[in-house]
């Protein structure tokens, strides 16, 4: 493999227009790839999945070199009809499309940052991999104040031009103070068979409010990772919502850094897998300051031979008293052969807080499928109500009301 990442790493350098400072940069994170190699089972985050084993067994040989200087037409049928948005549109790991058209011009500058790299406090090996081969990256600032009219709608498209391929993205935002942003990850793949290595990075400043929903559905062969960087200023807020259920594998990662007072993270998720696919969400919340809160939900239905992974750790320092930390997990297996994994942590160093976390999984319940039967409905209706009822709890949590509504009509969650 190392044969073939300095070869792709050297073609696609011919490509960009980097000075040789940012080349070296480049280089030096492409070594630390070669010398770690992809996560595996030996490194405790990843103790539930060995990412090299994954690609072997689903994509094979792994291509790193994208050709990015051809531009890719855009679907517009794969925009989200009945709700107007802002977009961002990336085809193939190249952006394609920035459309702010609804927002005021002078409240939104969008920065480009090729040459600078993560700074992401992430030690896996695919912060490297993103450092090296990502292609162009941009910033979104929101302007003191601004808050936008409308959601950002950022659409990952694949499709069949590419195939046994490696895509690096990377966006950073900053919300100043008293700003706000809404944003949906909607991933739309007719492609089979790549690895995209996703990374984004949020600065909240004071009072300022991130809502990030995350829409995979669409089944496909695909892999990816995702990993969110979040920092936290003082009474800001972070809203994180994840629909996980399209792809063969998936790792999204939250990382949340409370260091303002007041500042508080909600993160809730959904896996609704079957077959052999296999997803995880990690998160670690740390609480750097007092007066801070988390609160997690994630649940999960899980069909066939799927398998699904949380895993959830709340840190507080010393410093970090009146700490207010919750989190839960629950499954539904609704076959022997489905599996679910769960490992909560608190690591805690102050003694003035609240903090608790669960877990719990088991099988649709017998009586209830009864019940409903006996009041006329038929054993699929029975148990797709009871499926319904327990999802929807996840979804209310959502609190934009316009996004809820779209999520609801993608899940098919009738109230």
């Amino acid at each position: 493999m190392k044969e073939q990442l300095q070869k792709d790493f050297d073609n696609s350098i011919k490509n960009l227009n980097l000075s040789q400072k940012d080349i070296e940069i480049k280089k030096f994170f492409l070594d630390n790839f070669k010398d770690k190699g992809f996560p595996n089972r030996k490194e405790e985050d990843w103790k539930f999945s060995d990412l090299n084993q994954i690609i072997k067994n689903n994509i094979g040989e792994l291509s790193f070199y994208n050709d990015y200087t051809s531009t890719n037409k855009v679907d517009t049928s794969v925009f989200v009809d009945g709700l107007e948005h802002n977009k961002i549109v990336f085809i193939n790991g190249r952006i394609e499309k920035i459309d702010f058209h609804y927002e005021k011009k002078e409240q939104i500058e969008i920065i480009d940052q090729s040459e600078t790299t993560n700074k992401f406090d992430n030690n896996n090996s695919l912060s490297d991999l993103n450092n090296a081969f990502t292609n162009k990256c941009f910033k979104i600032l929101v302007k003191k104040g601004y808050q936008l009219a409308k959601p950002l709608i950022i659409y990952h498209s694949t499709n069949s031009k590419i195939w046994s391929k490696n895509i690096n993205l990377r966006l950073d935002f900053e919300l100043d103070k008293d700003s706000s942003l809404r944003i949906v990850d909607l991933f739309n793949d007719t492609s089979e068979k790549n690895f995209l290595n996703i990374f984004y990075n949020f600065e909240l400043k004071e009072n300022a409010v991130l809502k990030n929903y995350k829409v995979d559905k669409l089944k496909n062969k695909n892999i990816k990772y995702s990993f969110n960087n979040i920092e936290q200023d003082k009474n800001s807020i972070s809203e994180t919502f994840i629909l996980s259920s399209g792809s063969n594998f998936v790792k999204n990662e939250i990382n949340c850094n409370l260091k303002g007072e007041h500042s508080s993270a909600f993160v809730n998720g959904i896996f609704s897998l079957d077959d052999n696919q296999h997803h995880e969400i990690r998160t670690i919340i740390n609480h750097l300051t007092e007066n801070t809160k988390s609160y997690q939900l994630i649940k999960s239905v899980l069909d066939q031979s799927s398998k699904a992974v949380y895993q959830g750790k709340i840190f507080v320092n010393s410093e970090a008293q009146k700490t207010d930390g919750y989190q839960l997990s629950k499954a539904i297996l609704l076959k022997k052969e489905s599996e679910f994994n769960a490992k909560p942590e608190l690591e805690i160093y102050a003694d003035d807080v609240k903090c608790s976390h669960g877990s719990a999984s088991g099988s649709l319940n017998d009586d209830s499928i009864f019940y409903l039967m006996s009041r006329g409905l038929n054993y699929q209706q029975s148990r797709e109500l009871l499926i319904n009822g327990f999802l929807l709890d996840v979804v209310e949590k959502i609190t934009d009301s316009e996004i809820k509504n779209l999520i609801k009509n993608m899940i098919g969650i009738k109230e």
